[in-house]
């Protein structure tokens, strides 16, 4: 199974810097906003948008929008210019709540791209992560 992360090195650095998963449920419709909106964003080459849903830790990580771009252009593929996506599970975990999304890449490949998010202390959502695997054969 391949796997990308751009979470890497992140956690600690984002435990010690940013908020931390509220305890109530998470907002599904919320979240799905954010990631769609930043999907979007990639999708019109829109740097700015884009930056503006990753987390103050994904922020501080690639300092600049260009920098951030370039690595989700060359790095995550399916991400940047997805042919479809649809949303699937949604699920709280330890460190926040995790939302998959299929998605499928311009070879007709299929992806699970793995968001983690994070609340921030007005209460919005911010993408911290995203792992991306190889989805298992459709059955």
């Amino acid at each position: 199974m391949r796997r990308r992360s751009f979470l890497a090195g992140l956690a600690a650095a984002s435990l010690a810097a940013g908020p931390t998963w509220a305890q109530a449920a998470p907002d599904a419709a919320a979240i799905r906003d954010v990631i769609g909106s930043q999907l979007d964003a990639f999708l019109a080459d829109d740097g700015q948008r884009a930056w503006f849903y990753a987390s103050p830790g994904i922020q501080q990580m690639f300092r600049t929008e260009d920098i951030f771009m370039g690595m989700v252009r060359n790095g995550y593929q399916p991400v940047y210019r997805p042919k479809s996506r649809a949303f699937e599970a949604l699920r709280d975990t330890a460190t926040g709540p995790e939302q998959d999304v299929r998605l499928t890449d311009a070879a007709g490949e299929e992806w699970i791209a793995i968001y983690s998010m994070e609340q921030q202390p007005d209460g919005s959502w911010k993408i911290a992560g995203c792992r991306l695997v190889k989805a298992p054969p459709s059955v």
